[in-house]
């Protein structure tokens, strides 16, 4: 029977419930009754060479926070144990980072001295407002909210932050002390105050420096040698480990502190204190928009780094819950004498190589160093900070991406844009200001890019279904209809710019008929949107254009479900373009031969209608010939009658007036 079973006595399936209930807010649930002795090995041999990986860091880092390097140490004990309870990755390595320790010491060396007391609770105080920020996030599901920085920015943030952390130790690392969290302020702190380089702090560290920058490369050496390639790589990784306990048997054989190398110094051998932070208004205020920032940028660097060792292993992590691991993991450091803490990248790729199979390699790790602090703290004491500048300064040099900038300079001249203001800010101003242009370059870039979304006039690819740009392939298209293929969600900041594409789609179509909205990469409709789309409809329906929808997706044609716009729609929505192409052109085949028939007919019409005409023109001239020939016959007698008489009557009247004639003489009367 499981270790679960025995704990819940429930049935089966009754225990999967309520299993799936309990670790979605305790994800130590999902693995620890599954734990066994394998796991138990193999995570014990991870947390070994983390813990000997993380007291040099965390002495460094908490050093590079303006703290004392103890510090480091205590943030490396309760909270990795309360990440492995509420953490989701079985990899991720908490504690102090590079990054979070610069930006803590931005933000609270204007407020305190450092290195007082003042200055250490408003630390606790710093870890307690992000620890609060985390799990409140979490726990309202805004693990998105890490989408609003883009990868360019993240990188751009790193490769600054990378060389501004490099910068602030060289000062140690030549014994001069540093100043400053811009690299203005780093590099003229530094050059005016070459004069007072100590000697033998400058050969200690350089000597370090140039020791751990060949341990990187020693891994090709070291295989020559006859070592396997795992060897080599466990042996390169322990790098800094070598070069602490080198430099530190080196400080106390040759009394270095007496020639005035500064050392860690005294290290109290007990577990951590119990600390209350401060609940002063006025630092709280101040202390929030850091609190923030930090708690963005560490979850951003975690969660990317989770996500991708989670998927070697083909494992999942939740980037909610991650908020909730990370949050009470920087509130256990508030109260136990910490700082803010989240994933370290160096310390969580080794105990991912290192073979950690759960996040029990995490709380073995925080025992290993308990054991450390108890029973070591004697031999950290001569430890020399050059040593942890030198550390440092290879450990942040990791995080400059100049292969990212390059490629982000071929590929995205706006993303190579943001990533440069981002640096540029971060040089000038410090790393808050470039975590906040970052944002606001992010979203501003978002906001540009979807205001003026690609649209695309497409046709259809001869013999199949497919349908392309008409700008880039040969298409079937038709005069009457046009496909129009939209790229992007439609909201308010684009909803305008549509209305103008269809516009001028209108303008420039002077026979179309038929419009057709292709929305297969829209994924939302806002009321913005959708009134604009009302507009389109209407506008299109006085001219005589049909409005049509195609490839809509299942939520967003339940938006429009939820309007009258599809009622008021003059056209149909469709599965598919084809079957909206094919539909539309059988209707327009049938109103064309529609047409035709009716033209024909007509012209028919028109020619029996012209037929009759004519016989009715050629009767009406007949009759009218007829008429006026019978006239004429008429007319011709009345005159021929009308003749007679009148020479009848002037023949008579002739014979009125004229005296009778002497008769012709007959023979008989001569």
């Amino acid at each position: 029977m499981s270790l679960w079973r025995r704990l819940t006595g429930t049935d089966a399936r009754e225990q999967i419930r309520l299993r799936a209930r309990v670790a979605r807010y305790f994800p130590i649930i999902s693995w620890v009754p599954y734990y066994n002795r394998h796991l138990l090995s193999e995570d014990l041999v991870a947390s070994i060479i983390v813990t000997l990986m993380v007291i040099p860091q965390a002495l460094a880092y908490a050093i590079l926070a303006g703290l004392p390097a103890i510090t480091g140490l205590y943030a490396s004990m309760l909270p990795l144990i309360l990440y492995t309870i509420f953490g989701t990755s079985r990899t991720l390595a908490v504690g102090p980072m590079a990054i979070v320790s610069l930006m803590t010491a931005a933000a609270l060396s204007p407020l305190f001295e450092s290195g007082t007391p003042a200055y250490s609770q408003a630390a606790v105080t710093l870890a307690m407002l992000s620890g609060l920020i985390l799990a409140v996030m979490g726990l309202l599901r805004l693990g998105f909210f890490a989408n609003f920085l883009s990868h360019p920015v993240v990188s751009g943030l790193l490769t600054a932050s990378g060389v501004l952390i490099a910068a602030s130790q060289f000062a140690s690392l030549i014994g001069i002390g540093g100043s400053g969290f811009t690299l203005i302020e780093q590099l003229t702190h530094l050059l005016t105050h070459l004069g007072g380089v100590h000697w033998p702090t400058l050969v200690l560290g350089v000597s370090a420096l140039v020791f751990l920058l060949l341990m990187r490369r020693a891994g090709p050496w070291l295989q020559k040698l006859g070592l396997s390639a795992g060897t080599a790589t466990f042996i390169v990784r322990l790098g800094p480990v070598i070069a602490v306990a080198i430099t530190t048997l080196a400080s106390w054989a040759l009394h270095l502190p007496g020639l005035g190398v500064n050392v860690v110094g005294d290290i109290p051998a007990h577990l951590p204190p119990l600390s209350l932070p401060s609940f002063e208004p006025g630092l709280l205020r101040d202390l929030l928009l850091p609190a923030f920032l930090i708690s963005v940028v560490g979850f951003i660097e975690s969660v990317s780094l989770a996500q991708m060792l989670a998927a070697r292993r083909r494992e999942r992590i939740s980037p909610d819950q991650e908020l909730v691991g990370l949050g009470t993991a920087n509130l256990a450091a508030a109260f136990t004498s910490g700082m803010p803490v989240t994933g370290s990248l160096s310390r969580t790729v080794i105990n991912f190589d290192a073979g950690a199979r759960t996040p029990a390699a995490g709380a073995f790790a925080a025992l290993g160093v308990g054991l450390v602090i108890l029973f070591l703290t004697s031999l950290i004491a001569y430890l020399p900070i050059a040593t942890l500048a030198a550390s440092i300064i290879v450990s942040a040099m990791t995080l400059v991406d100049l292969p990212g900038l390059r490629r982000t300079w071929h590929y995205s001249r706006s993303d190579f844009a943001a990533m440069l203001i981002t640096i540029l800010l971060t040089f000038v101003e410090g790393v808050e200001a470039g975590v906040m242009a970052g944002v606001g370059v992010s979203l501003a870039l978002y906001l540009y890019r979807t205001s003026r979304p690609h649209t695309a006039e497409v046709g259809r690819l001869a013999g199949t279904e497919h349908f392309r740009n008409i700008q880039r392939h040969e298409a079937e298209v038709d005069d009457e209809i046009a496909l129009l293929r939209i790229d992007e969600s439609l909201y308010f900041a684009n909803a305008r710019y549509l209305e103008d594409t269809v516009y001028g789609l209108l303008a420039d179509r002077e026979n179309m008929k038929h419009l057709v909205l292709i929305c297969s990469a829209v994924n939302l409709i806002d009321a913005s949107a959708l009134e604009s789309l009302e507009s389109i409809n209407s506008r299109l329906k006085d001219s005589e254009v049909t409005l049509h929808l195609a490839e809509v997706k299942g939520p967003v044609m339940d938006m429009l479900g939820n309007s009258d716009f599809l009622e008021h729609l003059t056209g149909e929505a469709y599965l598919s373009t084809f079957a909206a192409w094919t539909d539309i052109r059988h209707r327009l085949d049938d109103e064309r031969a529609a047409l035709l028939k009716s033209t024909e007919a007509s012209t028919e019409a028109s020619k029996e209608a012209a037929s009759e005409t004519s016989k009715e023109a050629s009767t009406e001239a007949s009759e009218e010939a007829a008429s006026e020939a019978s006239e004429e016959a008429a007319s011709e007698a009345s005159e021929e009658a009308s003749t007679g008489a009148s020479e009848e009557t002037a023949t008579d009247a002739y014979a009125d007036e004229t005296p009778p004639a002497t008769s012709p003489t007959r023979p008989s009367d001569r």
